[in-house]
């Protein structure tokens, strides 16, 4: 039964790729440890080591306080619950992130946020 050619040239680049499947795992192979060895070096330069707590240590925490009222999620459907509910861990997340964290206050915390942070965020019980 004869190709089209179009088959042929699909038949050919597939041809193509698995005989250099090889070439290209140990190109990736090659740059992953390039790159680790960068980390090493780099590492190995800097004495300072760019730990997290030791970034907390430097922080001078702001004056400024943000407040969150819960109050009106009775007032919202299960989605727009759950949005807050996102917005809220990425808050706190970028909050202790940064240079000067405010004080971060949530408010009113109750009803379906609170059911919903407990089924999907066991850790925000911890949070400070």
């Amino acid at each position: 039964e004869p190709m089209s050619k179009r088959q042929r040239k699909k038949l050919l680049k597939q041809k193509q790729w698995e005989e250099q499947k090889d070439l290209r795992r140990q190109k990736r192979k090659e740059k992953r440890q390039k790159r680790k060895l960068e980390r090493q070096s780099k590492s190995d330069s800097n004495s300072e080591v760019n730990d997290r707590k030791r970034m907390r240590r430097e922080v001078v925490p702001s004056t400024l306080r943000l407040i969150v009222d819960c109050s009106f999620d009775d007032l919202m459907v299960l989605k727009d619950v759950k949005k807050l509910h996102k917005q809220i861990q990425r808050c706190y997340a970028e909050n202790r992130k940064a240079f000067h964290p405010v004080q971060f206050y949530l408010t009113s915390h109750g009803g379906q946020l609170k059911s919903n942070m407990n089924e999907n965020d066991k850790g925000w019980v911890n949070w400070k």
